[in-house]
Parts: structure tokens; sequence; C-alpha cells
């Protein structure tokens, strides 16, 4: 089943119950990118790169 069958299908049974339709595919895909990024650079920022330099020697 691919999306547009779900959302199909999703809204189909939410009419049976009386209850609003789900939100369209990908309407919040921004917003959870832009969550993700902040995430990920506030974790880099607690989390420094590890020293990839060779010992001396």
């Amino acid at each position: 089943m691919d999306i547009v069958q779900q959302q199909i299908l999703d809204s189909y049974r939410a009419a049976q119950h009386g209850e609003a339709s789900p939100p369209p595919p990908g309407r919040h895909d921004r917003e959870v990118l832009r969550e993700l990024r902040g995430r990920l650079r506030a974790w880099a920022a607690t989390h420094p790169p590890p020293d990839r330099r060779p010992p001396p020697g």
C-alpha cells in the first residue's frame, strides 16, 4: 500500500467515525526537518568531534 492509498483509507475511516480527516502526506515535513536539524546542532554542540590526528612520534 502506498502513501496515497493509506491517506484515502485513513480519511474514509475518519469519516465513518465522524472524526476530522488526517493531514495530507508531507504537510509537516519542513517543520520536522527543521526540528531535526536543531536537535542535531544541539547534540553536536555538546559532543565535540574526536581528535583524529596521529600520535606524535
